[in-house]
């Protein structure tokens, strides 16, 4: 039962992870391929997206993107807190 449950939890772990990746950091495949392979193959198809579907480094791939993006919010960006600090020493001009 308990192996059953842990199959069962890394396939639909393998669906919901192709689904949610992006389309162009998928390797050799669509989208819609990874997703039938991984969703009809079971458990053959989860090791194949696991081990060659899925992106490699997926922290260096948030990471480019996210220092692409820009800053996430004011506390992130250095303009902003350097106008704050001038503000609340009444440098205000």
């Amino acid at each position: 039962m308990l192996v059953t449950l842990l199959l069962l939890g890394i396939w639909i772990y393998c669906c919901l992870d192709v689904l949610r990746t992006d389309a162009s950091e998928l390797r050799h495949l669509s989208k819609t391929g990874w997703l039938a392979i991984a969703f009809f193959g079971f458990l053959i198809g989860s090791v194949l997206w696991l081990l060659d579907g899925r992106p490699r480094n997926r922290q260096a791939v948030l990471g480019s993107r996210m220092a692409a993006a820009g800053p996430l919010g004011p506390d992130d960006d250095p303009a902003f807190l350097r106008d704050l600090e001038r503000r609340l020493r009444g440098e205000d001009g």
